[in-house]
């Protein structure tokens, strides 16, 4: 995705420029502990929180239920109560959430082809 340049940030007086909010905004937000993970996972299809807390290793069940409340309330996944028995809750991705997909794809793809898995091991992912 290139850039429009009427969205580029002014430089400043050394000429550096600054990093656009936009994508400050999504980086802090996607790159918060667990939820491009959760995303990422749903990219697959709908979930239950058993099964979304089996997909990703190494996030607690609190952990979990935090991010999938923040991630509902951004409109990014779908919170449906299945009634049972057993009752079941799953989890799946919004149209915004859908928006995501492709990016996401394109980021792993960079990510296989551009980092090595060892600095991946390293970060806990």
């Amino acid at each position: 995705m290139v850039a429009r340049p009427d969205s580029l940030p002014a430089a400043d007086a050394g000429g550096h420029t600054a990093c656009d909010g936009a994508l400050a905004r999504a980086f802090g937000f996607l790159g918060k502990r667990w939820n491009g993970i959760i995303i990422g996972t749903l990219m697959h299809g709908p979930a239950s929180f058993s099964g979304l807390r089996r997909a990703v290793p190494g996030i607690s069940e609190s952990v979990l239920s935090s991010r999938l409340t923040e991630l509902a309330g951004s409109d990014l996944i779908a919170r449906e109560v299945c009634p049972g028995p057993p009752v079941t809750v799953v989890y799946s991705l919004t149209g915004n959430g859908e928006a995501l997909v492709p990016v996401l794809s394109d980021l792993a793809a960079w990510s296989r082809d551009h980092l090595p898995a060892a600095a991946c091991e390293e970060a806990g992912t």
